[in-house]
């Protein structure tokens, strides 16, 4: 019995040790950082490189090109996303660093009004260039036809007889 009671008191003791361990353990758990396994980060990440352009490639995010600035570009997203910043903060961050060219919407002020305002000028000048067009083609389709006499003077230059020709 008294070995019973010595294996069940060392089983409460380590019972004891063990939870006081892991408590501390558990509190520092909370504050856990995202890892690249996190899918949450790793969503966010992906969010965040669609939203952002290639500054090699132009035409792409950085999600989609392999360009190596991208890929420096997609590795300070999970640096930044490691260091705790909200979505917001990475993205002012590479504003900072890049200017708003990194951005696929810029936002509407003096440096990039003709991002936003430069198709609708475009359309505005290829209907101008039309209409200017097709009102001179009206204008040459408009001139009168050739009178009796301007045709005799036509065949007669046509045929070579340029020098019997009558004021």
């Amino acid at each position: 019995m008294r070995r019973l009671r010595a294996a069940g008191g060392r089983v409460v003791l380590s019972a004891l040790l063990a939870l006081a361990v892991a408590l501390p353990l558990a509190a520092v758990a909370a504050d856990a950082v995202p890892t690249e396994k996190d899918p949450v980060a790793a969503g966010r990440a992906v969010k965040l490189a669609e939203k952002l352009r290639c500054l090699v490639c132009q035409n792409q995010s950085i999600a989609e090109s392999n360009a190596e600035l991208a890929l420096d570009l997609r590795r300070q997203i999970h640096e930044q996303i490691a260091a705790g910043r909200s979505d917001e903060q990475i993205v002012e961050y590479m504003v900072a660093r890049y200017g708003d060219f990194v951005l696929y919407q810029p936002p509407v002020k003096s440096t990039t009004v003709l991002l936003w305002a430069g198709p609708a000028l475009l359309v505005l000048v290829g209907f101008f260039v039309l209409a200017r067009t097709l009102r001179a083609r009206r204008r040459l389709a408009a001139e009168p036809p050739l009178s009796a006499a301007e045709h005799e003077r036509a065949a007669r230059l046509l045929a070579g007889d340029a020098g019997k020709e009558t004021p």
